[in-house]
Parts: structure tokens; sequence; C-alpha cells
């Protein structure tokens, strides 16, 4: 898999980091609201697994899976395969996201959620890739980890073909490996 791999755009030590910190963050601000943390699935899973076991406040758990159908890497429509099984009316909701890129599937999870009449619905995403953001897509996210640039990245959950999640930091995948 490393050799895949263009070059390191952020370490394992870097993302530990800033986890820690977000973590912190929401520690703070969340503290006596016991919040709920909804992770989008598939991509979230090492970020979310990592930013809850370092908040420091009684909090909820919990995971939707939605899906798009479009041509490549444009989302089409977008689809529940499994929502939320917490009833966030007046709750503290934050999605955790691994990145932010289109913004198509987080504009449909925000609003998605945004229905079920929460007290409060915050973003919290490791990555932001602003260059690539749909213009119809206004949402800015509450707490961000790192701004980056609009790369092919892989690794910490982030995958292409499936493939790749597992590595601990995450790289600019060659590009003769997707095209």
């Amino acid at each position: 898999m490393n050799q895949d791999i263009k070059q390191i755009l952020l370490t394992e030590e870097q993302i530990q980091s800033k986890v820690r910190e977000l973590a912190q963050q929401l520690s703070e601000e969340y503290a006596g609201k016991d919040p709920v943390f909804v992770g989008v699935l598939k991509g979230v899973v090492m970020f979310f697994s990592d930013v809850v076991r370092n908040v420091q406040i009684p909090c909820q758990l919990d995971f939707m899976w939605i899906s798009s159908y479009g041509s490549g890497t444009t989302s089409g429509s977008m689809n529940v395969k499994k929502d939320v099984s917490a009833d966030l009316k007046g709750r503290h909701v934050v999605i955790l996201e691994d990145i932010y890129d289109t913004g198509n599937s987080l504009n449909f999870t925000y609003h998605h959620l945004l229905s079920k009449e929460p007290a409060s619905l915050k973003i919290c995403t490791l990555l932001d890739k602003p260059e690539r953001r749909n213009p119809a897509v206004t949402l800015k996210p509450d707490y961000v980890g790192y701004v980056i640039p609009n790369e092919f990245v892989v690794g910490y959950g982030l995958d292409y073909n499936e493939h790749y999640r597992n590595l601990p930091y995450i790289g600019v995948l060659k590009p003769e490996v997707y095209q």
C-alpha cells in the first residue's frame, strides 16, 4: 500500500495531536450537555473512535450510513441505509466527519438530522477540502482539524475502492492508481 502513496500529507502524530485538540474543545463546549456524537459510516470510523476516546464528558454514540448514487466522484441522489437509533429531539448533536469535500453528503446528513429537532447541531470534521466544495452547499463546519489541498487522499479511514483505510497516516494517492 505504501508504494501507492505519492506523499504523506499528515503523519499519525499530527492526526493524533489534532484529535486530542478537537476532543478537548468538544469536552469544554459540551460539558453538562450529554451530547450525541453521530458518525457517518464508513470513512469516519478511525476519527470517530479516536475523538470519543479522548472526550472527557458523558456522551452518547450513534451512526448513520448514507449512500449516494451518481457517476464517478459526483454525488447523485442520497439514500439513508442506516439511520441513527437515538431520539435526537431536544439533544445536542455533533456530526463527526472524516472529510468535508464537495459537501453534498454532509449537507444531506445535516438536514436529515436537523429534521429530528435537536437542541443544537454542529459539525466537526478532521479534514476540510474547500476547493472541491459544491457552490450550492453553504454549510460551515464548527470544528476543523486541517484544511487540505485538492488532492486525492487516503488513509486513517479514507479509501479508494474500499482500500487504504487502515493506513495510520493520511497520504496523497498516486494518480496512476486511480486513473
